[in-house]
C-alpha cells in the first residue's frame, strides 16, 4: 500500500464524528414561510430529534393553517399525517373536519386516520367511536384489520401494527364501559391462544359484575389455551382466576391445585415458590419469563391439558 492512502485512511478512522446539529435558524424561519408540508414534517423531525418544542409550536402553527380549505382527501390525509408526526393529534383532527369524505374507499381512509389522531390524543370515546364506524358496527370485521399507530416524530420509530378488534376493547376500557369492552372481545372468532387471551380479559372485566359468568370464561380460556399448547398463558389464566375467586370469597381451592400441579408440570419453581410462600433465595429461582421456564415450553398434544 501506497504511504498516501494509508494516511488519509487513518486519519478518517481517528478523526472524531462530527455531531449532527438542528437546522440553522435562518433557514428554519425560511421554511416556515415558504416550505412544503413534506419539508416542514421533516422539520419537526428535526425538532423533535433535538428536544426543540418552541420550533415544533412553530411548525403545529404553520401546518394548521397552510391549507385551510383542502379540495381532495390526499391533501387532507398528507396534512393530517404531519400534524401526527408533529405530535399535535388534536390539530390533526380539526384538519380532519375540514373534509367530508366520499363512502367507500375515501371513507375508510379518513376513518384510518380519525382513529389514529383520537389513539394519539388517548381520546379514547373517538377512538372507539371511529373503529365502530370503520365497519358499520360489524365487529367481527375489526378482527381481519390491522392499524398503524401514529408515529411519535422520531426518525427511528419503529412502526406499531395494531389488531383492530384489540383495539376498540381496549379504547372501551380506558373510557370506562367495561361492558362494551366485554362484548367487543367476545365478538372475535379466533381460536387458540389469541381466544385464551380475549376471554382471559374479558373475564377480568366482567369479574365486578358477575363473578360466576367471569369464572366460565376462564374455564372457555383454559381450554383455548391447552388446545394451542400454551401453557405459559394457561398458567397466567389460572393465577387471575385464582385472584378472582378469592376477591369473590371463594375459597380458590380447584385453580390453586391445578395451578400447583401444572407449574411442577413445568419445572416453573417461580411459581411454585409463589404459591406456596417458600422463603427460597433469589438466585435459585427461574422467572417463566426466562429462558428455559415454561414462557418457551411446549407440550405435545397427548400431554393433559390443565
Amino acid at each position: 500500500m501506497s504511504p498516501l492512502p494509508f494516511v488519509l485512511t487513518l486519519m478518517a478512522a481517528i478523526q472524531p464524528a462530527i455531531e449532527p446539529q438542528p437546522i440553522a435558524e435562518e433557514l428554519f424561519q425560511q421554511l416556515l414561510i415558504t416550505g412544503e408540508i413534506a419539508q416542514l414534517e421533516q422539520a419537526c423531525v428535526d425538532a423533535a430529534a433535538f428536544g426543540l418544542a418552541e420550533r415544533q409550536q412553530q411548525l403545529r402553527d404553520r401546518l394548521i393553517s397552510i391549507n385551510p380549505r383542502p379540495q381532495t382527501l390526499d391533501e387532507v390525509l398528507t396534512n393530517g399525517r404531519a400534524l401526527l408526526v408533529c405530535r399535535s393529534p388534536e390539530s390533526a383532527r380539526v384538519v380532519l373536519g375540514r373534509y367530508s369524505p366520499a363512502f367507500g374507499e375515501e371513507r375508510r381512509r379518513w376513518l384510518q386516520m380519525s382513529w389514529q389522531a383520537a389513539d394519539a390524543a388517548l381520546d379514547h370515546p373517538r377512538a372507539a367511536l371511529a373503529l365502530r364506524r370503520l365497519v358499520n358496527g360489524d365487529l367481527p370485521k375489526l378482527e381481519s384489520i390491522q392499524l398503524v399507530e401514529a408515529g411519535d416524530g422520531t426518525t427511528n420509530a419503529e412502526v406499531v401494527s395494531v389488531n383492530g378488534l384489540d383495539q376498540l376493547a381496549w379504547h372501551e376500557a380506558a373510557a370506562g364501559d367495561s361492558m362494551a369492552a366485554v362484548s367487543v372481545l367476545l365478538a372475535g372468532r379466533a381460536t387458540g391462544a389469541v381466544a385464551a387471551r380475549r376471554l382471559g380479559q374479558a373475564a377480568d372485566l366482567l369479574a365486578a359484575e358477575d363473578s360466576e359468568q367471569a369464572d366460565q370464561l376462564l374455564e372457555l380460556a383454559l381450554d383455548q389455551a391447552a388446545q394451542d399448547g400454551a401453557w405459559g398463558m394457561a398458567v397466567d389464566l389460572l393465577r387471575l382466576q385464582l385472584r378472582l375467586q378469592l376477591a369473590a370469597g371463594g375459597d380458590g381451592l380447584r385453580p390453586r391445585q391445578r395451578l400447583e400441579r401444572l407449574t411442577t408440570r413445568l419445572d416453573d419453581r417461580y411459581s411454585v415458590w409463589q404459591l406456596q410462600g417458600i422463603d427460597e433465595p433469589e438466585a435459585s429461582l427461574r422467572s417463566p419469563r426466562e429462558p428455559g421456564g415454561h414462557a418457551a415450553l411446549k407440550e405435545s398434544p397427548a400431554e393433559s391439558s390443565p
